[in-house]
């Protein structure tokens, strides 16, 4: 059994609908100088619903302890949301993005769980320490549920359309509540 959910960013409404979701993900904040406006009012929505939310921080070059603390300084997050380092700039390596979720975990890691956000294709070709911090959040657009790696993944987005839609490897959003209260 598997929750859905699905990841929002400022191109996305604050008003989207959150029928037959367990959870909604976030973007917070890009670099060292982004941080998505509707970001507040995205998550409102979700936690009105009662739904698990968490956040993203899309990664860029530079600075990983700069970037990390930026993030858990404007991110909208309370005790429980899951944080989650966005790794899609060719410009970023695997050794930045380990260091990012490592300075994301000593800064949050007793309030927060920390994971990261890549393609099939980053996961593969580009990581070569399987470092995804508490949760793999991996992006292969094949059936729901059946990303194509063998590594454990505890969230898999499926599609982009209509908006960017996601399952988490949980019974029930109790179990996923569960998880990402620690």
């Amino acid at each position: 059994m598997t929750v859905k959910g699905i990841d929002v960013s400022s191109y996305q409404s604050s008003a989207y609908s959150t029928n037959g979701l367990s959870f909604v993900f976030v973007k917070a904040t890009e670099g060292t100088s982004y941080i998505n406006p509707k970001m507040v009012a995205q998550a409102a929505r979700a936690r009105s619903a009662g739904l698990v939310v968490g956040f993203y921080h899309f990664l860029r070059p530079g600075s990983m302890r700069d970037q990390a603390r930026y993030f858990v300084e404007e991110c909208a997050s309370i005790h429980g949301d899951p944080l989650f380092g966005d790794w899609e700039d060719e410009g970023v390596s695997n050794a930045q993005k380990d260091a990012f979720l490592a300075e994301v975990k000593r800064l949050r890691g007793d309030t927060h769980r920390v994971g990261l956000y890549c393609s099939r294709y980053y996961w593969l070709n580009r990581d070569t320490t399987s470092n995804a911090g508490d949760a793999l959040w991996i992006a292969d657009y094949v059936d729901a549920g059946k990303p194509r790696i063998k590594a454990k993944w505890t969230f898999h987005q499926y599609t982009d359309s209509p908006v960017d839609t996601n399952v988490g490897a949980f019974e029930d959003r109790a179990a996923l509540r569960k998880w990402a209260d620690k």
